[in-house]
């Protein structure tokens, strides 16, 4: 595969990866009310996410696409609920107060973390575009198929978890300094970015 080609589609990767989504807000939101570590399991659980939707287009582009297309509303509502859900929870939490310590509020569920991440992952209609329109672009039909799918899915979820891994050390760092007794305001940063995160996947348009 050509380097300008690799390069044209790393840019482009970047690019998807700073524009706001559903999984931009779910690892800010659990950076927001739980620190480094939950932002650190979130982004395994998305990264896993896109590996599996990567992996499964490089083997049958056209039938998992297909697939996902007609499931799209279904999907989306899915993922777009549970972050909804997930916002209310925290805004709840933020209205009824907390007087816990930010540093004694933390719950280890990492396996929570993980597992939403992989669920809004798989309903992220971002990626349904970016594979289904996006990156047979970058594909040479003259070459090598299954190799430049390979080194592009690398290149994919790479520059997806450098720029997640980026922002979430940055809101880690927000976070320590509202550190001290302000869980409340911290769950009501976190509620308001799930509920954002759930309206952006609602009214995504189908790919």
């Amino acid at each position: 595969m050509p380097l300008e080609v690799l390069l044209a589609f790393s840019g482009a990767c970047v690019l998807l990866a700073l524009t706001p989504g559903p999984m931009m807000s779910l690892i800010l939101a659990n950076v927001a009310a739980h620190g480094l570590r939950a932002g650190l399991w979130t982004i395994a659980g998305s990264l896993v996410g896109l590996s599996l939707l990567v992996t499964a287009a490089a083997v049958g582009m056209t039938s998992v696409m297909v697939f996902m297309s007609e499931w799209f509303d279904v999907i989306r509502w899915v993922g777009a609920l549970y972050l909804a859900w997930l916002g209310l929870e925290r805004l709840k939490r933020a209205w009824q107060g907390s007087t816990v310590p930010l540093q004694a509020a933390q719950p280890t569920s990492s396996r929570n973390w993980f597992f939403q991440a992989l669920a809004v992952s798989l309903s992220n209609p971002k990626v349904l575009l970016f594979l289904g329109a996006f990156l047979p672009q970058f594909v040479n039909t003259q070459s090598d198929v299954g190799l430049q799918l390979t080194i592009l899915a690398v290149a994919f979820v790479a520059v997806i978890g450098v720029s997640d891994i980026a922002y979430t050390v940055a809101m880690a760092k927000v976070r320590n300094i509202l550190a001290g007794n302000r869980a409340r305001l911290l769950d009501g940063i976190s509620g308001t970015l799930l509920l954002l995160g759930g309206v952006v996947l609602a009214t995504a348009r189908r790919p």
